[in-house]
């Protein structure tokens, strides 16, 4: 049986939350603007997503978690984004985020950007996600479009969700050039949050484009490994690291603090229209990099299938 818990997120002051933003960000990047603005278009380019926004009813989803997948894989953990939403009290919901793709389905260990309208009563899910793998030919990238090999919206091990109803309305443009910091920018963003909110759970999620520079980022191999992962360094060195190149279509889901729930406090995967993407640890050009990202406050928390055997290891 998987527990569902819940955990009220809210955000008292619009205006202060972003002010505390834009101060913060600017102790990290030469140059920071944050503003209230209405939604893009988000079926539209570069972000082609199957929802036109990410606003309604804006909620935060982890779900599994790192110890299914170290130090030894449980690959019978496998979820389904539609049954997510009905978890998390919102069928239908427009669901963004990280994750890991279900091994059963593709038959390979593989990084999964989840992009999913999913089933209602009256529509059936549109699976706009993409995978990202090692590439068997020249163990490179391959990042694939989901929906043109599968038809499911199966995940697997672990994932951190953000879900709204997917509509058009207000959000938090976030604008960071030039990165003067250590942080990246997710870990800006929960560091501010965690500052200013102290003992109190602030939960953000979206999108943002790495318009420009290069970034860090890991895609896990196809094979599960073998020996037991028992230290981050194990599990870096099991990792497979690449350079990719802007513009990079990044979801981030961040939580200020853990209230309890053993969670992972920031996720973030990215793909792009060039082949390249997978997860997110940190802009390689600080000079030159360019964010520009739309954010929303979450009002909820859940917390789905918390692994009941914990530890701390490979949660960067």
């Amino acid at each position: 049986c998987q527990t569902v818990g819940n955990f009220s997120l809210s955000i008292t002051s619009p205006l202060f939350f972003i002010i505390v933003l834009q101060k913060g960000l600017k102790e990290n990047f030469a140059d920071a603007q944050v503003s209230v603005v209405d939604c893009p278009d988000l079926t539209q380019e570069p972000f082609n997503f199957p929802a036109k926004g990410i606003c309604g009813k804006p909620r935060i989803a982890d779900v599994g978690g790192v110890p299914y997948l170290i130090p030894v894989v449980q690959k019978e953990k496998v979820y389904d984004l539609n049954t997510v939403a009905k978890d998390i009290e919102l069928p239908g919901a427009f669901i963004l985020g990280a994750g890991a793709a279900s091994s059963k389905i593709l038959g390979v260990n593989a990084e999964l950007i989840p992009i999913v309208q999913t089933k209602s009563e009256k529509k059936p899910a549109v699976n706009g996600s993409y995978i990202a793998q090692i590439n068997p030919a020249d163990k490179g990238c391959l990042l694939e479009k989901y929906s043109s090999k599968y038809t499911d919206c199966e995940f697997g091990l672990l994932a951190n969700l953000y879900a709204s109803e997917g509509q058009p309305g207000k959000v938090i443009e976030v604008k960071a050039n030039g990165r003067t910091g250590e942080l990246n920018f997710v870990s800006c963003l929960r560091q501010i949050l965690e500052k200013h909110y102290g003992e109190k759970p602030v939960g953000m999620g979206g999108t943002f484009i790495i318009q420009k520079g290069k970034a860090k980022i890991h895609i896990m191999p196809p094979e599960f490994s073998a020996c037991p992962l028992n230290t981050d360094e194990d599990v870096n060195n099991w990792l497979k690291f690449f350079e990719m190149k802007a513009p990079l279509i990044c979801q981030p889901v961040i939580v200020s603090r853990d209230p309890g729930f053993d969670l992972r406090v920031e996720h973030t995967h990215c793909f792009s229209h060039h082949g390249e993407g997978g997860h997110y640890h940190q802009d390689t050009s600080p000079d030159s990099v360019q964010y520009l990202g739309y954010l929303l406050p979450a009002e909820l928390l859940f917390r789905i299938d918390r692994p009941q055997e914990t530890h701390l290891v490979g949660r960067d």
